[in-house]
This record gives structure tokens, C-alpha cells and sequence, in this order.
């Protein structure tokens, strides 16, 4: 049996938060279909709550704190990625994207990634699409088709009434998501990537006239 390795990036603020519920619900879901095409799986949830000091600090020194550090390679050997963020002023929150700019623009490249966020009404939900995915499209990751909005009426009702209820769209994105991560070969560890890559000076000197 393979083994997959799952990482779930939650930016929630608050304890409890709908953020991280909504994270929760989306790994169990992606974990049971990857499970259920006989593969184990290994998740890792990311609260970048306990990181704002340090992304803050990384952003002012460009060091990383171990914590940090740690949170960035998890993320960099993930098989799939599942990344959730609370809506704020239209868009994903503020520390969401200092996380994110910690990457380099090709150290994500052909991740798959599910992108979910959480808002107080379904208005907010266009956040999906005119940020978040091109942001990941930015970093080259392959994002699933499958969005997952949760506003408030989602969680104690059916929601709203012109798309499926949450559970469906949870469940819809997770098998979506494992089928990637399942085609996708083992995630590279960091730095074994870079290794492999010719650098620019060999490439000139190759095309070099005799």
C-alpha cells in the first residue's frame, strides 16, 4: 500500500474557527477517498495562527524561524495541498498571502491543490475565483476544478439553494483532489529538485560555436 502526504494550510484567526472546521471536513473527505484507492494517508494541518509572528518576522530579516521553516518544507514535499482562508476585504486574508509569498514562483509547480475559504454570506464567494485561484495559477500549482465556499447559512442549513449543499461540494472537491494526488508521482523532497536543474553558464557553453 503507497502512502500519501497530505497538508492542510488553515488561516483561521479565531478558536473555534469555521476556517479550520472547514479545512478539517476537507481532509477527512480527501482522506477517506485517497484511503478507500487503497492508499494511506499522512495529513498535516498548517495553522498559520501560531506562525503570524514568524511570517512577520521573516517578511522584515528574510530568515525563517524553525517553525516557519518547518510549516514551508512541509508544504514543499506535500502530495496535495489543501489551503483555506477566511474572506477579508473581497479577498484571502493578509496572512494567507505572506505565507504563500515564501515560495519561489517554481517551487510549487504541478502541486494539486484545493482551494476553500469561509465567508459570513455566499456574496463573498467570487473571492475563489478572482483571487485565490490566480494566485495558485501565479505559482503554477494545479488547482481542482472544485472550489469550496462555506458562509454562515451553510452550516446549519442547506445553504444556498442554486448549488449543492456543502457536504456535496466538500465531498466533490476531495475526490477530485485525491485523484490527483494519486495520478501525481511522490512529491520531490525540497532541494532534490534544484540539484537536477543545469545551470545557465553549462547551457551557454553548450551552445557555443567551435
Amino acid at each position: 500500500m503507497t502512502s500519501r502526504n497530505l497538508v492542510v494550510v488553515s488561516a483561521g484567526l479565531s478558536q473555534p474557527s469555521s476556517t479550520r472546521l472547514l479545512a478539517d471536513r476537507l481532509a477527512e473527505a480527501t482522506g477517506r477517498h485517497l484511503t478507500g484507492d487503497e492508499r494511506e494517508t499522512e495529513t498535516r494541518v498548517v495553522e498559520l495562527r501560531d506562525l503570524a509572528t514568524d511570517i512577520a518576522g521573516n517578511l522584515v530579516t528574510g530568515f525563517p524561524a524553525p517553525p516557519l521553516r518547518a510549516a514551508v518544507d512541509a508544504v514543499l514535499s506535500a502530495d496535495a495541498v489543501i489551503a483555506v482562508t477566511p474572506v477579508f476585504a473581497a479577498s484571502y486574508s493578509g496572512l494567507f498571502k505572506s505565507f504563500f509569498d515564501l515560495f519561489e514562483p517554481a517551487s510549487l509547480v504541478g502541486k494539486p491543490v484545493l482551494i476553500a475559504a469561509t465567508g459570513g454570506t455566499a456574496r463573498h464567494s467570487l473571492a475563489l475565483e478572482y483571487a485565490m485561484r490566480p494566485l495558485f495559477a501565479h505559482l503554477r500549482t494545479t488547482v481542482v476544478p472544485t472550489a469550496v465556499f462555506a458562509a454562515a447559512e451553510d452550516w446549519g442549513g442547506n445553504g444556498d439553494p442554486l448549488t449543492d449543499t456543502l457536504p456535496t461540494r466538500i465531498d466533490r472537491a476531495a475526490r477530485e483532489l485525491a485523484a490527483l494526488a494519486g495520478a501525481a508521482p511522490p512529491a520531490i523532497e525540497s532541494g532534490e529538485e534544484e540539484a537536477a536543474v543545469t545551470p545557465f553558464a553549462e547551457q551557454l557553453a553548450a551552445l557555443r560555436v567551435e
